[in-house]
């Protein structure tokens, strides 16, 4: 399965303290470079900054066609990361793109690209039996408290789905 990440995803889930969940899922999640960058970049995420790094399962791919990237920018006001992730999604013929951020999903889903966030991601790991139901409520109060711009809407859909599963 080939899975492509944005940013933000990546920040909640390890915020979350829930990462490794990617691995569990999916095997392999390929970030292009300006996610990465991103993600290494900014000062006020240094320990998930390491997280990433030392990661063996996240790996970082230059977008092949940087004319493109330019081109959805421009034309969406998507920011550098979103545009990468979204385009590497078509380069490769992702199975899956990881992206939390509206404007970016719209894109995605005009393009016709698989596109799950943050929340659907956690939703999968209690359905496939890798978090258990506390382990996910944890995972939202953490979200949550790391104030991730997830709304409470969204939040609250996903724990009615996680907790109708009994």
């Amino acid at each position: 399965m080939i899975v492509v990440s944005d940013t933000t995803p990546l920040i909640t889930l390890m915020k979350a303290e829930k990462l490794d969940i990617l691995y569990r899922l999916f095997g392999e999640v390929i970030i292009p470079e300006a996610v990465f960058s991103e993600v290494t970049g900014n000062k006020s995420f240094k320990a998930e900054a390491d997280i990433i790094r030392n990661s063996d399962y996240i790996k970082v791919v230059k977008v092949k066609n940087g004319s493109q990237v330019s081109f959805l920018q421009r034309a969406t006001g998507l920011d550098l990361g979103e545009s990468e992730a979204i385009i590497c999604a078509d380069e490769t013929k992702a199975d899956l793109l990881l992206m939390d951020e509206a404007a970016g999903r719209r894109v995605a889903q005009n393009m016709k690209l698989p596109i799950t966030g943050s929340t659907g991601i956690l939703i999968r790991a209690f359905q496939a039996g890798i978090i258990t139901r506390e382990e996910a409520d944890d995972a939202f109060d953490r979200i949550r408290n790391a104030n991730r711009h997830i709304s409470e809407r969204l939040i609250n859909m996903a724990l009615d789905i996680i907790h109708s599963k009994e």
